[in-house]
């Protein structure tokens, strides 16, 4: 299969107010709008994209109705910290302060208003052990 297209679909209870969350927080626009789903495009990337669906909606099998549960998406940026200042100045929750990572990233987490985990990341150089857990061209620096 050669994929044409990859993007997390999150499953929720309200579309609205986490379409919302995103565009206003995560600088998306809305590229289709329903009562039901919403999809998302990054302003900065137009690769960058996300869907927000009704847990509930009919298009899911029932075996796979709910809500998000046991996501985090991760957001590389180039200054995590100025985007921890900004994600504290909007009063968004602060679930792990910014912190750096002997694995390799500086980084912190928050959440949507559905409750799915936003992990902001920015790779940095690895330390100890972790240095040899990463191919030489994976490495960050």
């Amino acid at each position: 299969m050669r994929a044409t297209s990859y993007y997390p679909v999150l499953m929720v209870d309200d579309v609205a107010a986490s379409a919302a969350f995103y565009v206003d927080h995560f600088h998306f626009t809305a590229l289709f709008t329903s009562d039901w789903y919403v999809h998302l495009q990054s302003l900065e990337d137009a690769s960058v994209n996300l869907a927000i669906l009704d847990g509930s909606h009919e298009t899911i099998p029932a075996a796979g109705r709910g809500r998000a549960s046991g996501v985090i998406l991760n957001f590389e940026v180039a200054d995590v910290d100025a985007e921890f200042a900004r994600v504290e100045a909007a009063g968004l929750p602060v679930l792990l302060a910014l912190r750096d990572e002997a694995f390799g990233q500086r980084h912190f987490i928050t959440a949507d208003p559905n409750g799915v985990l936003i992990d902001v990341i920015t790779p940095i150089p690895p330390t100890g052990a972790f240095v040899d857990q990463y191919l030489p061209a994976a490495l960050p620096r």
